[in-house]
């Protein structure tokens, strides 16, 4: 018995997680009393040395020590603050009253604000419980359908696990080794996609089922001008004019910049283009010049801000202005900022914010312990041989080997939340990942678009339960569910979409994370030869030192 136990510590170990992990134990205890009881019993089978577990204080310092995981507090308060800042309302209004006049135009205002939110607060909890609490009311008052309602409301809320800044994307970056900012660039474009994806199927409702998504009667729609009409096209001449002038702005900056990255260029662009368009606004508001209309006006001047936050925080990561950390500082400042503007900034609004902050970073903190306890004792007893044996010999190779990830992470997600999932199973595949010749940033962005699901499945997806608690008596927790699953096939086919087509998921230059360090060995000429040794029988004085001190004293 005790042969075969230490033949097969590393699978025990695991299926003893498991156990631990399904009767509703804490899950940051379970990870770290699981790791030190199989830690004693190898120490007492002489499997372990005692000294392995002298390593946790040092591993511990080194998670109080990391910078990159700074980002998470920095990037929850900022999206809380928003929460609070009256942001949402006024997208949601604004927005619904853009797209009122056409089939299904609130669902698409919805998707259009859940990535907007999603590239500013980054939290999950913020973007549903505002758009439940805002437009579900609004959509089953003009004949919504129940499930078609709370599943876009739903599925556009955990956009936040994909669009940067994501906080499923810095533990991703953090656990594989990898730059968040790289990490960032590669989920841009999946992020915006399936939301695109999103809009195609309330398209597709609205074509088959129009009485599904209605478009809103016209007593609802109150930004019209005096005449009746209602401005959209004074905006779409706005929009041309901003476009052409980062257009123009771009080839200028090309030609006299040639150095100039991709990145660079088309965020410098952009900005100008957006504060043209706002400063062209202010300027027809105080100089009452009449060139816009209400609802161009409307629009500039409630888009612009959150627009100003997301170049503020992602544009100065993409261009390396600033690291995440730096980011999620600058964009923190930013949301108090609004919310000052929007005179919502008070004493209760920063205490919430601040204490639901530390609850989550703590989560966070006690999670990466716990999973850095068993990982300690997990590898002392081989278990990354065993897993990576396990899957490196899967049929298919790579494929077989991202197929069956693939469906193990959707399967748990049906159980533990993502940061779960990202600080028990990522540090396990992710060796075994790279060693097949996987990328590690697109295998990231691949594992936070199927980990997204995990706030959808039913009947445990958190998105689910913060929507239940916001929505309304006449909307049965079945409506919810049902309403939630093709979004969950849409995430699904996403992560299809991304092994079939791996080019959606690319970086052009990648931060290299890997320390250079040289160690440097000054030793006598004719070290080693008698005759030069001393008298006293003592050896010659080397002198040690890594590459950075030798040019310093150079």
């Amino acid at each position: 018995m005790e042969a075969f136990i230490i033949a097969n510590m590393a699978p025990i170990m695991f299926g003893a997680l498991v156990i631990f992990l399904l009767s509703g134990f804490p899950v940051a205890f379970a990870l770290a009393a699981n790791g030190l009881l199989f830690g004693l019993v190898g120490i007492e089978l002489g499997l372990l040395k005692p000294e392995l577990l002298q390593a946790l204080p040092n591993r511990i310092f080194g998670i109080m020590a990391n910078d990159t995981l700074l980002a998470i507090p920095f990037f929850t308060f900022m999206g809380l603050i928003l929460e609070r800042s009256g942001m949402a309302e006024d997208l949601l209004d604004t927005i619904g009253q853009l797209f009122g006049p056409i089939r299904g135009g609130v669902a698409y205002a919805v998707i259009f604000v859940g990535a907007l939110l999603a590239a500013t607060t980054g939290v999950v909890a913020a973007s549903v419980i505002s758009m439940g609490l805002i437009s579900l009311p609004v959509m089953l008052r003009y004949g919504y359908d129940k499930r078609l309602a709370s599943g876009v409301i739903a599925a556009s809320g955990t956009l936040a696990q994909i669009i940067p800044p994501s906080l499923v994307l810095i533990v991703m970056a953090d656990q594989l080794g990898r730059s968040v900012g790289d990490m960032y660039k590669a989920a841009f474009a999946p992020g915006l996609l399936l939301t695109a994806m999103y809009g195609g199927y309330v398209l597709a409702v609205s074509i088959f089922k129009p009485h599904h998504a209605p478009a809103l009667p016209e007593e609802a729609r109150n930004l019209k001008e005096p005449n009746g009409d209602s401005g959209v096209r004074s905006l779409l001449v706005l929009l041309v004019a901003a476009v052409a002038a980062s257009y123009g702005f771009a080839h200028y900056y090309e030609s006299t910049h040639p150095q100039a990255h991709a990145d660079e260029v088309g965020i410098f662009a952009a900005a100008l283009g957006i504060i043209g368009a706002f400063v062209f606004a202010l300027a027809n508001r105080y100089l009452k010049l009449g060139l816009l209309s209400r609802m161009a006006e409307k629009v500039v001047f409630v888009l612009i801000p959150p627009l100003a936050l997301i170049f503020l925080v992602l544009g100065t990561i993409f261009i390396g202005l600033a690291t995440p950390t730096e980011g999620g500082g600058m964009g923190a400042l930013g949301a108090i900022l609004l919310a000052m503007m929007n005179r919502r900034l008070n004493w209760s609004l920063l205490s919430q914010a601040m204490m639901s902050t530390t609850r989550l970073s703590c989560f966070v903190i006690f999670i990466l312990i716990g999973s850095t306890v068993f990982a300690l004792v997990f590898r002392g007893v081989n278990g990354d041989l065993w897993v990576e044996h396990l899957l490196s010999g899967l049929p298919g190779g790579a494929t077989g080997f991202l197929i069956v990830v693939n469906i193990l992470f959707f399967g748990l997600a049906f159980f533990l939340d993502f940061f779960e999932l990202a600080f028990i199973l990522v540090p396990l595949v992710g060796p075994v990942a790279e060693k097949l010749g996987i990328d590690l940033i697109w295998f990231g962005v691949l594992l936070g678009v199927n980990m997204q699901t995990s706030f959808m499945h039913p009947p445990f997806g958190f998105a689910l339960f913060y929507l239940r608690s916001v929505a309304p008596k006449e909307v049965k927790t079945s409506d919810i569910y049902w309403g939630a699953i093709p979004f969950v096939c849409i995430q699904v086919i996403m992560v299809a979409l991304i092994i079939a087509f791996p080019q959606l998921v690319s970086v052009s230059a990648k931060t290299d994370m890997t320390e250079q360090i040289e160690l440097q060995i000054d030793a006598p000429a004719d070290y080693g030869s008698p005759a030069e040794e001393s008298k006293d029988g003592e050896a010659p004085e080397l002198n040690f030192s890594t590459d950075e001190e030798g040019k310093k004293e150079k």
